[in-house]
């Protein structure tokens, strides 16, 4: 697909119409998917100002919008992202932060390198797997915390936290681990007995201690 390309879907009463407009959207985005599969996919749902549904590849200015599909930020080893200049959130959901590394005794830099790294700090974020939200939070996972709105960053972040948390508990404080096990789970962890041969995974790993390490030099 070329960069920008859009695919429109008419918001009107007729459900028919709104199928066969979905179907055409979805396989436009085919040779996208052929072409990028190793890649990140992220689908931005957003309104335009006649009332059409727009789903578009890239994010729109000025404007809100939903990300329907986002994989992992920081997971794909072939990323072109400069991890040591990308713009760091330094104030996004501040008090909940503070409030999660105070409940669950970690760091609030950990708890934001975390999220920069699952979600680009992207409340709407979905994968393809069905994590959800900011922390990326399967619904299991969700279902164990109590959540009842994985899109709601508060209850996100708290939950994400408790599981990092208790992650750190199982892998005896070593937070490579644990950082290893959120991203590929702690079976995984635990079938490789360390740190999983997963491209993705080690490729997540120096990405977040990158983030953390520049989050802490940020960090009061």
């Amino acid at each position: 697909m070329d960069n920008g390309a859009v695919s429109q879907v008419q918001q009107d009463n007729h459900k028919p119409a709104v199928a066969v407009c979905c179907a055409i959207f979805c396989l436009s985005f085919i040779s996208f998917f052929n072409h990028a599969a190793d890649k990140s996919i992220r689908v931005y749902q957003y309104t335009a100002a006649n009332g059409t549904v727009v789903y578009a590849d890239r994010a729109p200015l000025q404007q809100p919008y939903r990300l329907l599909k986002y994989d992992c930020y920081a997971c794909q080893p072939a990323s072109t992202i400069d991890w040591q200049q990308t713009p760091l959130f330094l104030l996004q959901h501040h008090e909940s932060i503070q409030l999660a590394a105070s409940t669950y005794a970690l760091e609030p830099a950990l708890i934001r390198a975390v999220i920069h790294a699952e979600s680009g700090f992207q409340p709407s974020a979905r994968s393809r797997k069905g994590a959800r939200g900011l922390m990326q939070l399967m619904p299991a996972t969700a279902r164990q915390h109590g959540v009842a709105n994985s899109f709601d960053s508060h209850q996100n972040i708290q939950a994400g936290s408790a599981y990092l948390a208790a992650l750190l508990q199982q892998f005896d404080g070593d937070q490579t681990l644990a950082l290893a096990a959120y991203n590929a789970g702690p079976a995984a962890v635990r079938r490789f007995s360390g740190i999983p041969p997963f491209a993705e995974t080690r490729a997540y790993l120096k990405r977040v201690q990158l983030l953390l390490q520049r989050y802490r030099a940020h960090q009061s």
